[in-house]
């Protein structure tokens, strides 16, 4: 009992926090200029994803050196094909939504080829021969 005393605040400081933000998607919707902003903003928020995601891929590289250097050449190839293309991927995502259903299925199935890949890779150095 003594814990649900609380649970009334942390609802209305949750719910004063998404007020917050609606009010906020609110003014750059309807504000003269505002979709302008906006596309500034989810392009920095891009920006910033792509590189913590490279931040991320660095910091697995050097913690995982020796393993990647204890796989074949065409193990390798195939690892580094695969994360190569997937940014490739990434970055041409607009331009395959735009293509319409053809563009969507091309993206989800080179997205695949690139899990395929990953996949490969991990089953193929995880084998004792």
């Amino acid at each position: 009992m003594g814990g649900s005393a609380h649970y009334p605040v942390e609802a209305m400081k949750l719910a004063l926090k998404f007020a917050i933000v609606a009010l906020i998607a609110l003014v750059l919707t309807v504000a003269p200029g505002g979709g302008q902003t906006l596309d500034v903003f989810l392009t920095l928020l891009t920006v910033a994803f792509f590189a913590a995601i490279g931040l991320f891929g660095f910091r697995l590289y050097r913690e995982h050196r020796f393993t990647l250097d204890a796989l074949s050449d065409r193990q390798r190839l195939v690892l580094y094909g695969s994360i190569g293309l997937a940014f490739l991927t990434f970055t041409a995502t607009r331009l395959l939504f735009s293509q319409g259903l053809g563009g969507l299925l091309l993206w989800l199935v080179l997205l695949g080829l690139c899990s395929y890949g990953g996949y490969w890779v991990l089953v193929r150095s995880r084998r004792l021969e």
